[in-house]
């Protein structure tokens, strides 16, 4: 019940902020909404051993998000200086693996995010769909998987997910995909639209698995409790985190084609 309640506030409250929200309150919410993607990041990473992201990612993070910087030099920037400060460590088996866990994390939260500036730019449309999707295939799986699936897709990281959820996820984020795109977005030739749906809902799973594997080697259950019944925040977007990109890779693919 609490899983589908806050359901109930967020999908309306996403789809006025991603539509009808001027660009400042779009900005604040999604750079508050990164900050406790980081935050949950940070904590969980903590727990390999090797310290924490620390304060560096809080300054990082927003400024990826709002620079105009090209965004391969800003990363490479940020990794060196990530390098450096780790060279701090007294234990210099540390070092590195701080670094490498500090500098995917911004990829990961903040590189992500800055996808959905993007699609909101070229329309907000396409930034809605991009989201939606996610959220279909994941109702989509959790409703045939778990009362029709049996043969486990990878019980080693998250034992709750099958092959059957798996394909009607990705048939759910086509469907969706064709239908959204079609009334919204008309001049998205059908097959593309199939396509890009599939490869984003393949992305969005991996995705899924991705913050699972990284719970399940932490020996964390949920990423945090900021929402009731759906657990953290990184909980409820790890798909999108991953299908972002994509859309948004589609996107600059077509344009400079």
């Amino acid at each position: 019940m609490k899983r589908l309640l806050t359901s109930l506030v967020l999908v309306p409250l996403v789809c006025y902020l991603v539509i009808w929200a001027p660009q400042w309150l779009f900005l604040t919410v999604l750079i508050v909404v990164a900050l406790l993607c980081y935050q949950e990041y940070s904590v969980i990473t903590a727990a390999y051993g090797f310290g924490s992201a620390g304060p560096l990612g809080f300054v990082a993070g927003p400024a990826i998000l709002l620079t105009s910087w090209d965004g391969a030099s800003l990363i490479t920037a940020l990794a060196l200086i990530a390098v450096a400060v780790a060279l701090r460590f007294d234990q210099t088996s540390h070092a590195w693996p701080w670094a490498a866990l500090f500098v995917m994390g911004l990829v990961y939260v903040f590189g992500s995010w800055k996808s959905a500036i993007a699609l909101r730019a070229a329309s907000p449309y396409w930034l809605l769909y991009a989201l939606a999707l996610s959220w279909v295939g994941d109702i989509a799986a959790y409703y045939f998987g778990k009362h029709f699936g049996r043969r486990k897709l990878a019980p080693a990281i998250s034992p709750g997910k099958t092959w059957l959820g798996a394909a009607a996820s990705a048939a759910g984020s086509v469907l969706f995909g064709l239908i959204f795109l079609n009334r919204l977005v008309p001049a998205v030739p059908a097959w593309h639209v199939a396509a890009l749906s599939l490869v984003a809902n393949a992305a969005g799973q991996c995705g899924d698995l991705a913050e699972s594997a990284l719970k399940r080697g932490a020996g964390v259950k949920d990423s945090g409790s900021v929402l009731p019944g759906h657990g953290g925040m990184l909980d409820r977007v790890d798909s999108s985190l991953f299908a972002l990109p994509v859309v948004h890779f589609y996107l600059h693919l077509v344009r400079s084609t």
